[in-house]
């Protein structure tokens, strides 16, 4: 380096500016960690204070109560607002966050069983599940799947009319994997952003052969994601009250498990043992989804400790009955 150039080099290390930069870091290097502290903590307060909101509502879980509502003669009741309900989780009222009264676009998955004892009723079940499609609205969106020993995704959401081919072209054999396939529909059905999801589920029996869900896994997960479950029963009268000591119970077992998936999610339970009012039900089901109140609340219960939550909601008009989900298991930390 010439002499001019190591002159303007020290020239600059010198310079005001320089200087007051280098005499800022050495007072920060050699201030007392004390105050460094004092200086943290305060920084610190103001964070909290400009963001005790965002922290409640990343450490909340927002409720989507999803609410059909009937007057004395079973009609729909329209025309209701926010004020017209009062939640409660453990006889505790909530704050309304979102209310919802317009029809809203549903996701919903189908679930078919494909076991061998379907065989002649697979027929109208695939029958229905096209009824079901050519009834959904633009926005809709409907799955098909298919279980015995395996299970199938005849189709992805769409909102397209037509139900897959692959549908028809489906043999009932083999066992029934039900748990499972529930599981795999409400792995899809999380993704989704609808407020409004739900499984029509269709079986002739209970679960034989599934290994990562359970009953109980199946019930706490739909719960937790809001799910509504509607449930077809299509198992023998006959074979529910003559067949062999272990059958019976392996088939009161299935037809109580269906009862109780669609009671607590806030579904309906279809009790349909020649598969006759298959097509009546699944229309009935469209027009539920389309005909639903979405409530959403975050719970003053901030505790995440893995516990059961009762949940109600009340309508505050006389004569009109409200039917929804009975509650959830908070999360754990």
């Amino acid at each position: 380096m010439s002499h001019a150039a190591n002159h303007r080099a020290h020239a600059s290390l010198f310079s005001p500016r320089a200087g007051f930069i280098t005499l800022l870091l050495l007072a920060l290097l050699t201030a007392p960690s004390s105050s460094l502290a004092r200086l943290q903590d305060k920084n610190a307060n103001a964070t909290r204070q400009r963001g005790d909101d965002d922290v409640v509502r990343l450490h909340s879980d927002l409720i989507v109560a999803n609410l059909i509502v009937t007057d004395v003669g079973g009609l729909y009741a329209h025309g209701l607002s926010a004020k017209d309900f009062t939640i409660l989780e453990d006889g505790v009222p909530q704050s309304i966050n979102s209310f919802f009264a317009e029809e809203a676009p549903f996701a919903a998955a189908i679930l078919i069983d494909m076991s061998g004892s379907m065989d002649y009723k697979f027929g109208l079940v695939r029958a229905a599940a096209a009824s079901f499609v050519d009834h959904i609205r633009e926005d809709d969106q409907v799955a098909v799947y298919g279980f015995n020993d395996k299970i199938k995704q005849f189709q992805d959401f769409s909102d397209l009319h037509d139900i897959s081919e692959y549908v028809w072209d489906a043999k009932a054999e083999d066992n029934t994997r039900l748990y499972d396939c529930a599981n795999e529909a409400l792995d899809a059905l999380e993704k989704r952003s609808e407020k409004r999801r739900a499984i029509l589920l269709i079986s002739d029996g209970c679960d034989t052969t599934s290994h990562k869900a359970t009953f109980s896994s199946v019930m706490k997960r739909a719960l937790s994601l809001g799910v509504t479950i509607y449930s077809v029963d299509l198992i023998d009268d006959v074979a529910r009250t003559s067949g062999s000591g272990n059958e019976i119970l392996e088939l009161k077992r299935g037809e109580s498990e269906l009862k109780e998936f669609a009671l607590q999610t806030g579904g309906r339970y279809v009790h349909s043992p020649q598969g006759d009012k298959l097509e009546e039900a699944f229309t009935h089901i469209v027009e539920e989804l389309r005909n639903q109140y979405t409530i959403t609340y975050y719970p003053s219960n901030q505790k995440r400790d893995g516990r059961w939550r009762k949940v109600s909601v009340d309508a505050n008009r006389a004569g009109l009955t409200t039917r929804t989900r009975k509650g959830y298991w908070s999360p754990k930390s």
